[in-house]
């Protein structure tokens, strides 16, 4: 399938707002949606239906650091809940999350793709097709293997 990928490439060691995508083996985490947009199908990943309030904390001097977060929220972070549909559908992958480790980079989301597939912020970009029919196949065990 097609993706978009950084905007700065592939990178091994990456770090907050470089633009890259890392180079690594990515567990998945969850999916989150939006609910008032679409009906997903099945999927083995745990799901979150998202909330306008819904943000990701993207501070790396916040004690909640590539977490999410809930609004009101007075630090840096990114929205889970945007009106363009780049994240109508998000997989949450696992990137400096286990624990987080100030500046290593948050938010890698697989989630949907530009027109055109445009380069993402890090991030890995999918058509909204190509996700639907991804999803079933994903499962706890299923890893994203960028670069490598």
């Amino acid at each position: 399938m097609p993706c978009a990928l950084g905007r700065s490439g592939i990178r091994t060691a990456k770090r907050e707002g470089d633009g890259a995508t890392p180079r690594a083996v990515l567990p998945l985490r969850r999916v989150w949606w939006r609910g008032d947009r679409l009906k997903l199908p099945g999927t083995g990943l745990p799901m979150v239906r998202t909330a306008p309030d819904d943000l990701w904390c993207d501070a790396p001097d916040d004690r909640r650091y590539n977490r999410p977060v809930t609004a009101p929220c007075t630090v840096s972070h990114e929205a889970m809940w945007r009106e363009d549909g780049l994240y109508d559908v998000v997989v949450e992958l696992g990137w400096n999350d286990d624990p987080p480790i100030k500046g290593r980079g948050s938010a890698i989301f697989m989630h949907i793709a530009r027109p055109g597939f445009l380069p993402t912020e890090g991030c890995v970009a999918l058509r909204r097709r190509d996700m639907l029919r991804l999803l079933p196949r994903l499962g706890p065990n299923t890893r994203l293997r960028v670069g490598l």
